[in-house]
């Protein structure tokens, strides 16, 4: 019953058997791997962009602050929501790998609405060399809240960004949970809703630790290698991140651990709503139910592991994760405690 993050599931078998076939041998460091170039070509095929630059790295963090770095010059402001992963939980790694400053956008259920970036980009960059520029938007899904962003509703924030002739990245360390909850298309979900720079997660949805930086505009590449090696983030033994990311994207390897994710969470929020728990709406994996007092300690008691949230007076709240090895069983006991 370990609910308290999708980071706290083992890896695949899939990925490990990759891991270890990859350990055979000998083959070329910092990238130079032929895995790199398969897992190029999957990603070229799957989001239907044979230009896009692609690159490796071992962290969520990393794969973030480069992206922003690369693409925010330091006078410049990231437009993000005010709980935004990289604003809430990556201790300042955007701005010291870019230098640029963070804007807190504001919106419920962690997602960002057009009059709330409106209002932020209406007051950004007006006071001339005195005050932070427009620099990048940045949206994360699936959202720290547990909800998802459609294609169409990103399509409509980047699309204010891009009036403003400011680049776009997404956040996508759940990135397949939030396909499997829509039912986009990678494409549809990043280039063609207007988003520039992707971090396309792994490590969350059954890797051992990889996520990787999709440039839709192959211009930035270079810039982009010269921040990762200065940044300390490419790794010699790089094929055993190469192949990590190419078992995780053959064959739909990735869309099926989240869907496995994605319904285990479904199950446990019909479930806690069927006990009068109030669960708001998220579409993927990550619920943050309320319920009354007492039940803390009797899930506890029971063996459950998750992470407790600050409630009205008289209720509980929780943060509960499902994974991509989360069970029937595992819900079904939870439940059961309830």
């Amino acid at each position: 019953m370990r609910f308290a993050s999708d980071n706290t599931s083992g890896a695949a078998p899939e990925v490990m058997a990759a891991i270890l076939k990859a350990n055979e041998g000998y083959e070329s460091s910092y990238g130079a791997d032929a895995g790199m170039q398969r897992v190029t070509d999957l990603i070229h095929d799957i989001f239907e962009a044979p230009e896009a630059a692609v690159y490796l790295v071992a962290t969520g963090t990393a794969a973030n602050a480069l992206s922003i770095a690369t693409h925010c010059p330091p006078w410049g402001g990231v437009f993000c929501h005010r709980h935004a992963h990289i604003a809430e939980d990556e201790c300042n790694a955007p701005e010291f790998y870019s230098g640029a400053k963070l804007v807190l956008v504001p919106g419920d259920h962690g997602k960002m609405t057009p009059a709330g970036l409106g209002a932020a980009l209406s007051t950004t960059g007006e006071s001339g060399v005195h005050g932070v520029q427009r620099g990048m938007l940045s949206l994360t899904n699936v959202t720290e809240a547990g909800t998802v962003y459609t294609a169409a509703e990103i399509a409509a924030l980047t699309a204010m960004a891009k009036a403003k002739g400011i680049p776009c990245h997404l956040d996508g360390s759940r990135f397949a949970n939030a396909l499997v909850a829509t039912g986009a298309t990678p494409a549809g979900m990043t280039w063609k809703a207007g988003i520039d720079v992707l971090s396309l997660g792994g490590t969350k949805n059954g890797c051992l630790g990889v996520e990787a930086v999709v440039l839709f505009n192959p211009e930035k590449a270079w810039e982009f290698e010269l921040r990762r090696k200065r940044g300390g983030h490419l790794f010699s033994k790089h094929r055993f991140l190469s192949a990590q990311m190419e078992a995780y994207l053959t064959d739909g390897l990735w869309l099926r651990l989240a869907a496995q994710a994605n319904a285990m969470g479904q199950r446990l929020a019909r479930g806690l709503r069927e006990r009068q728990a109030q669960v708001p709406e998220a579409a993927a994996n990550m619920l943050f139910p309320e319920w009354s007092v007492g039940h803390h300690d009797r899930l506890e008691a029971a063996g459950a592991v998750y992470y407790r949230f600050p409630a009205p007076e008289g209720r509980e709240r929780a943060r509960l994760v499902a994974s991509w090895s989360t069970t029937d069983a595992d819900v079904d006991t939870f439940l059961n405690a309830f």
